[in-house]
C-alpha cells in the first residue's frame, strides 16, 4: 500500500479493486445494498449485514464533508464490488494508514479504508440506497464535534475512541 504522499495523493488501492460477481458464495443469502456517488458513475454493491454504523467528527471528516459528523457504515471488504461506469473511487490518503474514496467527477465521498483493519471497508452512510438498520451506534471523536452538537450516542464501542 502506497503511503500518502506530502500532498495527501494516493494511487491507493489500484491492485485491491473488486470487480463485479467477486462475492463468496456463502454471502449470497445475506441483505444486498446498493450506493452511489451524486453524479452514479461510482456506484457498488454489498452484501451483509452492516458492521458498526456511527458517526465522526474528526477533522477529516468534517473538512472533507463541510459537515459536523459523517455517517460510515461498515461491511466486509470482500463483500463490496464496484458496479458503476467509474468502477472504483479515486483514492486520497488523508492518513498514513487511511485512505478515502471519492467521485472525481461529483466529489462525493464514497468509502474509506483503515489499513489497521484491511477486512473492513466503510461506505459513507448517505451513499446508501437503503439506509435501514444503519442508525449509528456511537460517535468517534465527539470530543472535537462543534460545540453546538448536543450528541446523545455513546462512544464509538469497536474503535474505542477517547469520549
Amino acid at each position: 500500500m502506497t503511503a500518502a504522499s506530502s500532498t495527501g495523493q494516493s494511487s491507493w488501492p489500484a491492485d485491491n479493486a473488486r470487480g463485479p460477481g467477486l462475492v463468496s458464495e456463502s454471502t449470497r443469502s445475506e441483505t444486498v445494498r446498493t450506493g452511489h456517488c451524486l453524479c452514479l458513475r461510482i456506484a457498488y454493491r454489498v452484501v451483509g449485514d452492516p458492521i458498526d454504523p456511527h458517526l465522526c467528527s474528526c477533522e477529516h471528516e468534517t473538512r472533507i464533508s463541510g459537515a459536523p459528523a459523517v455517517l460510515w457504515v461498515g461491511f466486509r471488504r470482500d463483500s463490496l464490488t464496484w458496479t458503476g461506469p467509474g468502477r472504483e473511487p479515486k483514492w486520497y490518503s488523508t492518513y498514513p494508514t487511511l485512505h478515502r474514496g471519492f467521485c472525481a467527477e461529483c466529489s462525493s465521498t464514497i468509502a474509506s479504508v483503515d489499513d489497521t483493519a484491511p477486512h473492513l471497508i466503510a461506505v459513507s452512510g448517505f451513499s446508501l440506497d437503503d439506509r435501514s438498520g444503519t442508525d449509528p451506534v456511537g460517535h468517534s471523536y465527539r470530543h472535537e464535534a462543534a460545540p453546538w452538537m448536543t450528541i446523545s450516542l455513546a462512544p464509538d464501542p469497536l474503535l474505542h475512541r477517547p469520549s
